[in-house]
């Protein structure tokens, strides 16, 4: 991404994430985190990732996020008026973040069992015979 273009997401991302946090009335958009806008080189379309922490609500948060789409458009438009053409709003569903707290727990997991049962000198046992 140009210069350019990264300011722009950059923008974009902060505005959707005051809209999300102040101005939604949607209760089926809990707690929803935009974690990163990309934006296309011709500044037509916004890709918004967004984490939802309660797995059970994110197809509800997601719902309702597409619901909405016009709205945030039209704030994004208000925001950001030197902009001939606003993006078009895509929202997509971020699991990085369930990726590395999973990454984590198996780190934690392997850690237990090697406090458990330590490693042995196995080498060493087999060249002596």
């Amino acid at each position: 991404m140009s210069k350019r273009t990264e300011q722009v997401a950059d923008e974009i991302q902060r505005i959707l994430s005051e809209v999300i946090q102040y101005e939604l009335k949607d209760p089926r958009v809990g707690f929803a985190t935009v974690v990163g806008v990309d934006v296309s080189a011709d500044l037509q379309h916004a890709k918004a990732r967004v984490s939802v922490m309660d797995e059970t609500q994110r197809a509800d948060t997601m719902e309702g996020l597409e619901r909405a789409r016009g709205f945030m458009r039209r704030r994004v438009a208000q925001e950001l008026r030197h902009l001939r053409m606003v993006p078009e709003l895509h929202f997509v569903l971020d699991t990085s973040l369930d990726y590395s707290m999973r990454i984590d727990e198996v780190l934690r997991q392997v850690e237990l069992e090697r406090r458990s049962n330590p490693p042995g000198d196995a080498t060493s046992d087999a060249t002596k015979d």
